[in-house]
């Protein structure tokens, strides 16, 4: 019985002693190397990709935000508006569609397709797209420009989805179609390694580049 008891208080303490070795190589130690690193060879992804314009942080290369004039490149819908809210008279914060701002928030509805609500949203939305874009008709319109990504915040849409807003851009910045496909030739990232994914456009960047091009920013 003796025996036993030593046993197991040897046992639990090396137990003990594993799981705090543990703790402060996985828990303490591995983050901070790896942060430092990250830190050090990757500074700008490592502050989070965050994009500046006149000094002011306006947001991040790889969170979405949501675009509703003409001047811009419009991103895909988003159940939580990409978070994107204004003041009302009343003091309550509410999207730009003048619901509710709910808090900030990502994912989606997660509508089965057969659901009438999505069925709804979408022929709202295509209804709004093609009032805004008369030279574009319904069939050309870009499936990702009428869904939403699961995380409710996708920073990308298709260039094919770029491409059918550019006889809009072009109308409402007084921006050249030149100067408006390169803008999005600049921000159209291919596919990793050529071979994986598909290409993608960033819609903040190209929306920064088409302010500053229309003088509402000042080049950084």
């Amino acid at each position: 019985m003796k025996h036993s008891m030593k046993s197991f208080l040897r046992g639990g303490r090396q137990a003990v002693l594993v799981t705090i070795v543990l703790l402060i190589l996985c828990g303490l130690l591995f983050p901070l190397a790896l942060t430092g690193l990250g830190t050090l060879l990757f500074p700008h992804q490592a502050a989070g990709s965050l994009v500046s314009v006149d000094g002011k942080t306006v947001g991040a290369e790889h969170v979405g935000q949501e675009f509703t004039q003409d001047c811009f490149l419009w991103s895909r819908p988003s159940a939580y508006h990409y978070n994107v809210y204004v003041e009302g008279e009343d003091g309550k914060q509410y999207y730009n569609d003048g619901t509710e701002f709910a808090g900030l928030s990502s994912g989606s509805n997660n509508y089965a397709p057969s659901n009438p609500a999505l069925m709804e949203r979408v022929e709202t939305d295509l209804a709004n797209f093609l009032k805004r874009n008369p030279t574009v008709s319904a069939d050309e319109v870009p499936t990702d420009l009428l869904t939403a990504s699961g995380s409710g915040l996708d920073p990308h849409i298709s260039p094919e989805s770029a491409e059918v807003q550019i006889a809009r851009v072009v109308a409402a910045s007084g921006l050249t179609e030149q100067q408006v496909r390169q803008i999005i030739e600049e921000h159209t990232q291919g596919k990793l390694f050529g071979v994986f994914g598909e290409p993608t456009v960033n819609v903040l960047l190209c929306n920064i580049d088409i302010a500053q091009a229309m003088g509402l920013t000042r080049e950084q």
